[in-house]
This record gives C-alpha cells, sequence and structure tokens, in this order.
C-alpha cells in the first residue's frame, strides 16, 4: 500500500520544510513495525522547490491471519489469497496514524506558522478500493477542499473488452492544512473502502471525534462517513444490530455511572482505567464534579485523554480540577485517598482473577471512597448475540466474564469485608431470560452508628 504527499510552495519557502512538519528527516528512509506490518516512510523528491515524502506499507496477510487481533480464520483460503497487500485501505490508516501522530495534532516546534497553514498539496494513492457510487471519492474528498482526480484501473489491460475493476487511482490537489489532510485520509480511506481489517479498540469514537476535528461536522457526507468508520466495531459496543438504531450501549454505560453518582451525591470522583477519556468527557462537562481524576496504566490513552479535553489549552482553574495520573487499579495509591466515588466502568473484567485480590485492597482498603462504582459484563447474556461464539468474551481482553450469581458473589464478599453495602442495576435493554447486557454495583460506605 502506498500514498505520497507533496509539497510544491510558490511563495519561495524552502519546499524541504515539510521534512519538518512530518518530524520525518528528507535524507533517511525509515522503517516502522506495526501490528499490520512494516511501515517505509522514504521521500521520492526533497529539493527547494518541490518536496514528496511517501508511506509505504509491506503487510504480510500470513501474519495477519494468525493474529488474533484480525480475527482472521486460518482456515480460510480468502484470508491468505486476497488484495490487503496492495490497496489502500484501513491498514494504510493506520500506518498514517503511526508514523504521522505528531504531523496529525499540526504541531511544529520549527515551522508553527507553516504548520498552522494550508499549504498547496497533491496527495497520490495509486491503489484505492471504492465501495459505493461511482462518485464516492468525490462525494468524500471535495467538501474539504480538495480537486480530485479519479481514475478507475482496468481488470486487465490485455483484455479491456472485461471492463473496469472496483479500484481507482486517486490524486488530490488543494490548499489545505497539513494536520487536516493527514487526518482526513486516516478517516476516510476506511470509510472508502467500507471494510475495517483490524479489530479496533474501545477509544474508536474517540479517534474519530480527534481526527474530524475542523472538517467532520460541517461535511454533507458525515452520517455516511460516521456510520462506516463505526460500523466495525459493533460487536466491540456491545451492540447487537437491530434496524432502528437503539441507543448504543456504552451511552447507556455512561448514563447509569452518572445517574449512581448523583445518587450519591458525588462532587469528587477517580475515573479509574479512564482509557482515551469518553466518561471523563462527560464529567467535565458537569460543573458540580467539582474534582475529576483519570487514572490509567497506559501513558498513551492518558495522552489521548489529555487531548480530547483540550487540558493543554484549559485554564489553570480547569487544570486543577481535572488531572491525569498514572497508575494501575491493582496497586495501592495514596493519590486516591478522600474522594467521595470511585468509577471501575468496564474495568474489573480487564484483571486476570488471581489479582483481584490487590484490586480489591487498592480500591476498597486503600483508596476507600465513599461510594465505588464498578460496571461489567453480564455473561449470561452473551448467548444473545449471533456473532459471539459460545465462551468466548466480548473482547480479546477480558481476563473473565462474570455471570449475574458470580459478579453478586463478589461483590457481597467485597462490601462485607470493607464496610459497604452494595446494591445492583442493571444496564441496557434487559432479556426477561437473560437479564441486561451490562450489570452495575454501586457500593455506598456503611455510616457507623
Amino acid at each position: 500500500m502506498l500514498a505520497t504527499v507533496t509539497y510544491a510552495p510558490t511563495d519561495g519557502q524552502d519546499a524541504t520544510a515539510l521534512g519538518f512538519l512530518v518530524h520525518k528527516h528528507p535524507a533517511k528512509v525509515q522503517t516502522f513495525s506495526a501490528p499490520v506490518g512494516d511501515i517505509h516512510v522514504f521521500y521520492p523528491e526533497a529539493t527547494p522547490e518541490r518536496c514528496t515524502v511517501a508511506v509505504m506499507l509491506e503487510v504480510d496477510p500470513i501474519a495477519l491471519v494468525r493474529n488474533k487481533r484480525f480475527r482472521g480464520d486460518a482456515g480460510a483460503l480468502g484470508h491468505y489469497v486476497n488484495d490487503r497487500p496492495y490497496v489502500a485501505s484501513s491498514m494504510l490508516a493506520v500506518a498514517i496514524g503511526t508514523v504521522f501522530r505528531t504531523a496529525m495534532t499540526g504541531r511544529s516546534d520549527s515551522y508553527p506558522e507553516l504548520a498552522a497553514s494550508a499549504l498547496p498539496l497533491r496527495i497520490e494513492i495509486p491503489v484505492v478500493s471504492a465501495r459505493g457510487d461511482d462518485d464516492l471519492v468525490r462525494r468524500l474528498f471535495e467538501p474539504c477542499g480538495w480537486a480530485v482526480q479519479q481514475t478507475r484501473i482496468t481488470l486487465d489491460d490485455d483484455h479491456p473488452e472485461w471492463g473496469d475493476s472496483r479500484y481507482s487511482s486517486v490524486v488530490l490537489t488543494g490548499e489545505v492544512r497539513l494536520a487536516e489532510a493527514l487526518r482526513q485520509l486516516y478517516v476516510l480511506l476506511p470509510v472508502l473502502d467500507d471494510a475495517k481489517h483490524y479489530w479496533v479498540g474501545d477509544d474508536e469514537i474517540g479517534k474519530l471525534e480527534r481526527a474530524g476535528e475542523g472538517w467532520l461536522a460541517e461535511h454533507p457526507e458525515r452520517d455516511l462517513i460516521t456510520r462506516r468508520y463505526l460500523v466495525h466495531q459493533r460487536a466491540l459496543l456491545d451492540e447487537p444490530a437491530p434496524e432502528d438504531r437503539p441507543t448504543p450501549l456504552r451511552q447507556h454505560r455512561a448514563d447509569a455511572v452518572l445517574a449512581a453518582l448523583a445518587d450519591v451525591g458525588a462532587h469528587r470522583v477517580v475515573d479509574m482505567g479512564c482509557g482515551p477519556g469518553a466518561l471523563l468527557a462527560r464529567l467535565a462537562k458537569d460543573r458540580s464534579f467539582t474534582k475529576i481524576v483519570g487514572v490509567d496504566v497506559s501513558a498513551r490513552s492518558l495522552d489521548q485523554a489529555a487531548r480530547m479535553l483540550r487540558l493543554a489549552e484549559a485554564s489553570d482553574a480547569e487544570r486543577e480540577r481535572i488531572e491525569l495520573l498514572h497508575g494501575s487499579v491493582v496497586y495501592r495509591d495514596e493519590r486516591l485517598r478522600g474522594f467521595d466515588a470511585m468509577v471501575l466502568m468496564e474495568v474489573v473484567e480487564h484483571v486476570d482473577p488471581s489479582r483481584l485480590g490487590a484490586l480489591e485492597d487498592a480500591v476498597f482498603a486503600s483508596a476507600a471512597p465513599d461510594a465505588v462504582v464498578v460496571t461489567t459484563p453480564n455473561a449470561d447474556y452473551n448467548v444473545l448475540y449471533p456473532d459471539l461464539p459460545v465462551g468466548a468474551f466480548r473482547h480479546d481482553d477480558h481476563r473473565f466474564e462474570w455471570t449475574r450469581d458470580e459478579f453478586r458473589d463478589w461483590a457481597e464478599g467485597v462490601a462485607a469485608r470493607h464496610g459497604y453495602t452494595v446494591s445492583y442495576r442493571p444496564v441496557g435493554e434487559a432479556d426477561a431470560d437473560h437479564g441486561a447486557p451490562t450489570q452495575l454495583a454501586l457500593f455506598r460506605k456503611e455510616v457507623a452508628a
């Protein structure tokens, strides 16, 4: 897979400044390893008048099939013999996000004004798969300020009577901020192909919000873009695929957590295992929360949360109100003592069963907030997901999934050992036999008589 970005300034600017904007030296060929394969970044040309940076993804289809992250069926020939190594798709978007992560933020210490300016750019993608109307490429890119040149690729040059394939070569020209151009590619390549080849993470909606900042909200095809970009994570979001598009379970979960926090009158809250900040963003909008702390073991997730919350641009008072800490749910942390409530939303199931005692000690004995809100999948409900194999978990990183009885046994034992009472709430639309898709436990510290 290949894509090139060319900068040819007409104002006398040195074109090789492109290297500073993408944070890759024009004189070097750099290779990066990623789950999708080896990513090569190089410059076919680098002169003061014209500079081109290329990103080439070298995909190994066999490795993809054998990697459980990509959900391949190692026995299916179609997973080995396909177009994935050649056609720009979501995998190339992953590569762009991997090697141009800083460039996509628009930050350049050497050329800040250039990074903030619309530049004359030319983007070439030799092969793309465009599933949909013949004018889909134009409909996606023209509203972003690009002139689109799309050339259909024939099935076989020796047999023109066979007609065109569903593949095209695409050239985009226009004056667009480089960061915005890269973010548009990151979003729109998977949308064009309409077939994500990787297992997306819980922060996928956050990724779309960040990558779409400044251009997606006003895009006339916003609904199509959002639907195609997110549709392949439906199973991850624990959503069945009903035709009437009910409220996503992730939203039910956040709503239930916020309701529980309101019920206990919490103002100072810890979001343990906050990830990229989806719940933190909801908490931040509610001024009744006077202190919000997000904790995660992943430094990358904390960086994503900081960007989502725009902490770098926030006032001193807001940065004092919202704090992000590197930490773990299985280790005592004195910084987390004295809070009104702690939330573990879809966290406990990611902990090895042998470490649940450490989680209990860190949360209920050491931090000991006045209230603890825990949500976790209800394993009883899993039989209602038609695409989930019997005995499988909803996510690759889940160490276990509790039935309703197992969750109550654990919660009541924890409450008894640490002086809490516990009540339970269903989250999501409940089934008469199998309960709700998510279960919530609200722990409240007992008040001494």
